[in-house]
């Protein structure tokens, strides 16, 4: 930027910062007098989507945020809840899409370094990672240079910060082709008695700046983050930051060992919108003002102005407010880990951001307009029908779900061309790029032992699960029934390794708001979420909200991400996907209606995507689930898979594949074969228990009233299907090497 940071702002300048005409008005009314660039550049970013969720606020009031065990829900740096013992668990999930569409590798290596940041500014250890990941159809030009660069950051930064990535979904969908997503969670363990917030409360305490120093990567990162693509986004690559991954390892034992201490009023990491949102929220959630010398903010490049020292998003930076003398406390830790640690200013009783900069105020702001009177939007939204209701939205099936299963090429041809579709094919080739062992506690990831990550709590039997979940086509379809399908499916995919599901965090990642067929997505997919989350006791704890994901205003797939975390009390009651034996009995828990509407099966052997997704009975996820885990708990159950993509034969395949034991179905009843295999149908869970234990779990089941049925025998080397016109069989060799071999084949070129 060529202006002077103190020279008067202009309404088109204000355009350029992404404000909109009537924004700039309300500036201008607020303050009674016209900002400057830089106090414009300050309103800018925090009147950003990005940071003011200003379209979504008042949807996400509809959420449930409480429960006795949670301890800080949304508003604080990550959600924490309380897992005994004396521990807390503090987790969170946030979007770098815009920046890893940009700069794949830089932008979702930052993505990593900025949700560990995040979880371990409340005094948290990060113990785990995971990430959703969705990209383009794997023919267009450009899908296969921000797979490799994307996976290649994630790697690259969680690797090095010594950090275990345990868990995550890849998918691939044309719609994703101008806007990829790249979701990051990170999970931490605190002690409960030691969390920290942001909130610098009381006046004349100093600020101080830790970490990395600045420079001007990443100025307006928040504000790009916030807009629509076009065909020149590549040129926005400044706006990317550049991570350092051995540096952020510093600043984790730095904090961590500040912490130990009793000199941290508050503290906040600079990530979106940097010292701008660190120093405000800060201020404002302490009921404070905070006055800065920006000559004292330590600087990597020369002619640094106050607009690039308050607007820059590098990276590895924190910001704290610590108890008067404290700060050759910090100094000397900081110092040691070879880190830098100024003090920049001072907390006041002002409710103002004030700046300073050669002896000069350059900027002063009250508080409240940034943050407390930032644009809250009610946006209008088109409310669809749901395909699966009559009169309302529990009326029930429609025909536009009754596809029917003829078409396919039968068992065998239909279950390889499933298993080897991008979707579902093995991720083998990502996941081996991941350091899933660091820290020496994972105890399964969700790659090769289950439906969720399995990581133990150091040092005793406990353990908590962890997954990440949503089914973008059915949202697409109907917003309302995706959004508790993903819900549903973190809770099912925590319960079928044995554990209690506790919470969620969320990312909710759509178009553009301001078009009333996507705010209608946003709402509906919020209530469908909100509904599931209080049915299952499953409260949203914290969470991200990306807007404006669409290129030359073609959308995304409406994707709301779940990060779903539980504990499991006792790691050896506990279940997997590997671990079924020759000659057990499969059961199959839960009713199947043969639900092929938005199955991968249409999409990938028929080439449609057409009907409503598969309802969820929220009574029956919980009855099932409950089942399920108790189970598990009691030692009867070691191997289970949770439905969902693919049905019942895709989820056999998928545990014949881990254990390396093939399995035999078989059916006689009213569905199609095709409806029975391939359907979706929600709350069920495949099973398989010795014979001897098989009739305790029949007797089991018929007590709590759960529908199962035996649906086939573990054993040999195929995958086979028995029917009244005979069976069908693949060699487990065979479904292997297909299974396998897409995703390195196509990276392969």
């Amino acid at each position: 930027m060529t202006q002077s940071p103190e020279a008067p702002g202009t309404e088109e300048l204000a355009r350029q910062f992404g404000l909109a005409s009537d924004e700039y008005q309300k500036i201008l009314k607020l303050l009674g007098r016209t900002p400057n660039v830089t106090e414009l550049g300050i309103f800018s970013v925090m009147w950003s989507e990005h940071c003011s969720y200003k379209s979504s606020r008042v949807h996400l009031a509809k959420l449930p945020t409480k429960a006795p065990h949670v301890i800080y829900g949304p508003g604080e740096n990550a959600g924490a809840i309380d897992i005994g013992e004396g521990l807390a668990c503090i987790f969170k999930m946030e979007s770098h899409n815009h920046p890893s569409f940009i700069e794949p590798y830089q932008g979702a290596a930052t993505g990593v370094g900025g949700i560990l940041r995040d979880v371990f500014t409340m005094g948290a250890r990060p113990i785990a990672l995971l990430n959703a990941l969705r990209f383009g159809d794997p023919s267009h030009p450009k899908t296969r240079r921000l797979v490799d660069g994307v996976v290649r950051g994630i790697g690259g930064y969680g690797n090095c910060v010594g950090v275990p990535t345990v868990a995550g979904e890849t998918n691939f969908h044309a719609r994703y082709n101008g806007n990829i997503l790249v979701n990051a969670m990170c999970v931490g363990i605190a002690r409960k008695d030691r969390i920290f917030t942001s909130a610098a409360k009381g006046a004349n305490n100093p600020i101080v700046y830790v970490g990395a120093k600045t420079g001007r990567d990443g100025i307006h990162g928040a504000t790009m983050a916030s807009a629509e693509f076009d065909d020149s986004a590549e040129a926005q690559r400044p706006t990317v930051q550049v991570g350092d991954p051995f540096l952020e390892k510093l600043l984790i034992e730095a904090c961590l060992e500040l912490m130990e201490t009793d000199a941290i009023i508050g503290i906040q990491d600079m990530g979106a919108a940097g010292l701008t949102s660190s120093t405000v929220e800060m201020a404002s959630k302490g009921g404070a003002g905070a006055e800065l010398d920006l000559d004292s903010v330590p600087a990597r490049e020369l002619g640094m102005t106050p607009y690039d020292f308050m607007l820059s998003e590098s990276q590895e930076r924190m910001l704290m407010t610590l108890k008067p003398g404290r700060e050759a406390d910090a100094q000397r830790i900081f110092h040691k880990w070879g880190l830098d640690a100024a003090v920049i200013g001072k907390t006041t009783d002002t409710g103002r951001l004030v700046l300073k900069w050669h002896g000069k105020t350059v900027c002063d702001l009250p508080l409240d307009p940034l943050t407390e009177e930032a644009p809250k939007y009610e946006r209008p939204y088109i409310k669809r029908p749901s395909p699966l209701a009559g009169e309302g939205r529990e009326g029930g099936r429609s025909d536009a779900a009754n596809v029917s299963g003829e078409g396919g090429g039968g068992f065998a041809h239909d279950l390889l061309k499933l298993m080897s579709s991008p979707d579902m094919s093995s991720k083998r080739w990502i996941w081996e790029q991941y350091d899933r062992h660091v820290m020496t506690d994972t105890v399964d990831e969700s790659a090769t032992g289950g439906d969720a990550a399995v990581v133990r709590l150091h040092g005793s039997n406990r353990a908590l699960a962890m997954t990440s979940d949503v089914t973008p086509r059915y949202v697409e379809a109907d917003a309302f029934e995706g959004g508790k399908q993903a819900v549903a499916e973190a809770w099912r995919n925590i319960t079928a390794v044995g554990a209690k599901p506790l919470a969620v965090t969320d990312n909710l990642n759509f178009g553009n708001p301001e078009r009333p067929e996507i705010m209608g997505q946003l709402v509906a997919a919020i209530e469908g979420m909100a509904e599931a989350c209080k049915a299952l006791d499953f409260p949203v704890i914290s969470g991200n909200v990306s807007l404006y994901n669409e290129t030359n205003g073609q959308a995304i797939l409406p994707t709301p991400t779940i990060g779903g975390v539980g504990l499991m009390n006792d790691i050896a009651r506990r279940a997997s996907i590997g671990a079924m034996q020759e000659g057990d009995a499969l059961i199959l828990v839960g009713e199947t209606k043969g639900w092929l509407g938005q199955s991968i099966w249409l999409r990938e052997v028929r080439g449609e995507e057409k009907g409503g997704p598969p309802p969820v009975d929220l009574a029956a996820e919980r009855r099932n689930g409950d089942f399920v885990r108790s189970l598990i708990e009691d030692g009867i159950v070691i191997a289970c898979h949770d439905l969902s993509d693919g049905g019942l034969a895709c989820a056999a395949a998928e545990m014949a594949l881990s254990a390396g034991v093939g399995v035999a179905l078989s059916y006689s009843g009213q569905l199609e074969d095709t409806a029975f295999l391939f359907g979706e149908d929600q709350a069920r869970y495949l099973i398989a228990v010795s014979q001897a234990k098989a009739g305790e779990v029949s007797l089991r089941a018929k007590s709590a009233g759960v529908p199962i049925s035996f649906v086939g025998t573990a054993g040999g080397a195929s995958v086979s299907f028995a029917k009244a016109a005979g069976a069908e069989s693949i060699a487990l060799a065979d479904l292997r090497a297909t299974y396998e071999g897409w995703l390195p084949n196509y990276m392969n070129g």
